[in-house]
């Protein structure tokens, strides 16, 4: 294991077209505060068989960091002998003054389809009571590996990862559009008719339309309860970071009606995958349904990228819907994909007595955050 120049870091990702957005170097400039590398894994041949992005935080006061893999390390996690590519990483890190690591496996562990959590709510309800559509055997199977090599899943069984550990994804992969259409449910097809026949137009925006955008995330958070804790120069570094590195990465999406920006979506592309990231609405006007619009277009649009799903991203694990998470998960039931809980995120410390105390500080901050 050795550090991994960007080009020849790019290089491979290119071949890896399912990897995360998450593990470009071009998330590295939009995290601030944290340093990074990007690693690989080499074969003895010199061959290239793994890499990742690893972020590093420094604990105050200290010269040990808090080593960050963010839905990484990019590997084969079907392969029998992963650990091998596990235990250099431990000991890279581990060389580079990290006291513990945190990583984000790729695979998922378990499925619902949208039909089935849709028939499953009710008071006090959570997809946890709820027997999977399936269950991913190699998500499985690298869930007890971890576990038995000393990895824990962060926050146990809650919601405590970093990065959503539930999420809701839309198959795209061979898929027609009218297919796509029919997928949707009554009420979305409704809306989105309902939106066309009102005008709301859809186009895609530029930097110039980010205070707009932010302008109207902060009216959608004050509406409905959460606070992401950006700032509008955080998605300014954001928009240039991701599209320095490839053009057309990260795209602001408009629905405007009447001359006036009603919702803002963004959405992230890299290899075969496709993400909803950020959404955003005033609180008038909503009759004409324009973020309907825009995710229809962004479906659509989706689809004639080549991508092989829809990533909608985080969802709440609850399915009573007398709490107030759960109108966000109503929403995307809507478009027919399938709920999926990933294998979240997991942690070990490295060894050593003063490394135990690091991590054990480091949880406590968190959990005060």
């Amino acid at each position: 294991m050795r550090a991994l120049p960007g080009d020849d870091y790019l290089r491979y990702l290119a071949g890896r077209k399912e990897a995360s957005f998450l593990q470009y170097p071009s998330w590295a400039e939009v995290k601030e505060h944290w340093a990074s590398e990007t690693i690989g894994w080499h074969r003895t041949s010199g061959e290239l068989v793994g890499a990742a992005l690893v972020l590093y935080r420094q604990f105050p006061g200290t010269r040990k960091y808090f080593a960050y893999l963010p839905e990484g390390p990019v590997i084969d996690w079907a392969d029998p002998a992963v650990d091998r590519l596990l235990e250099p990483l431990k000991a890279h890190l581990r060389r580079a003054g990290a006291f513990a690591v945190r990583m984000g496996p790729t695979p998922e562990y378990r499925r619902w389809d949208a039909a089935d959590v849709k028939a499953a709510t009710g008071p006090g309800r959570r997809i946890s009571d709820v027997l999977a559509t399936e269950v991913d055997p190699l998500g499985a199977a690298v869930a007890d590996r971890l576990r038995s090599r000393g990895w824990t899943r962060c926050g146990g069984e809650s919601d405590a990862d970093a990065q959503p550990r539930h999420v809701f994804r839309v198959p795209l992969h061979g898929r027609s559009r009218p297919e796509l259409w029919a997928s949707l449910n009554q009420e979305w097809r409704r809306n989105v008719r309902k939106a066309q026949k009102a005008g709301v137009e859809i186009v895609i925006g530029s930097a110039a339309d980010l205070p707009e955008f932010y302008r109207l995330l902060e009216i959608t958070e004050a509406r409905d309860g959460f606070r992401l804790g950006r700032s509008l120069s955080y998605y300014h570094n954001q928009y240039r970071a991701l599209n320095a590195e490839e053009p057309g990465r990260m795209r602001l999406y408009l629905a405007r009606h009447q001359g006036e920006v009603l919702a803002a979506h963004t959405m992230i592309t890299t290899g075969s995958r496709v993400w909803y990231q950020t959404g955003a609405s005033a609180d008038h006007r909503r009759e004409v349904r324009p973020s309907n619009a825009l995710q229809w277009r962004m479906l659509c649009d989706a689809q004639a990228l080549g991508a092989a799903e829809y990533d909608m991203r985080g969802v709440p694990s609850t399915l009573d819907p007398e709490e107030r998470p759960f109108g966000l998960l109503r929403w995307k039931l809507g478009t027919g994909g399938r709920f999926v809980e990933t294998l979240g995120e997991w942690e070990t410390p490295m060894t050593g007595a003063t490394n135990h105390a690091l991590y054990r500080a480091f949880q406590a901050y968190l959990g005060r955050r």
